[in-house]
């Protein structure tokens, strides 16, 4: 009864300067790392596909379902007299109220999930 044994690690393939034990382990890494890339994409895509289905539930105004008629969110903001509401500007639960008053333009930024006015800003000219 003979063995079969691997050809001698010192004999490199016709070609190259690999011997067929590089080569094998070689093909065993290149098939782990490109398996290894189809899971990371396919776990990416699942992330996206999740968050995509599944809204924020933080507790912001943006998160809630705000139904007309049966409460909400009630903010009072407090206007100087004569003052008019020239633009508004919404970004994620920050609204942005621009107003020109008696005292000159004014920008009051409020926070949509306290209700509170977080800053006011008043332009001044120079």
């Amino acid at each position: 009864m003979s063995v079969v044994s691997e050809p001698e690690t010192s004999s490199t393939l016709p070609g190259t300067v690999f011997t067929p034990r590089q080569v094998r382990i070689l093909k065993i890494a290149v098939i782990v790392m490109g398996v290894l890339l189809v899971g990371g994409f396919a776990f990416v895509l699942a992330a996206i596909v999740y968050q995509a289905s599944h809204p924020a539930q933080d507790g912001s105004v943006a998160a809630r379902q705000l139904v007309p008629g049966q409460g909400g969110l009630t903010i009072d903001l407090p206007v100087p007299p004569g003052a008019a509401v020239t633009a508004m500007s919404l970004d994620g639960n920050r609204l942005a109220v621009h107003f020109n008053g008696a005292a000159g333009p004014e920008i009051a930024v409020i926070d949509l999930a306290s209700g509170k006015v977080v800053a006011n800003v008043r332009l001044k000219p120079q």
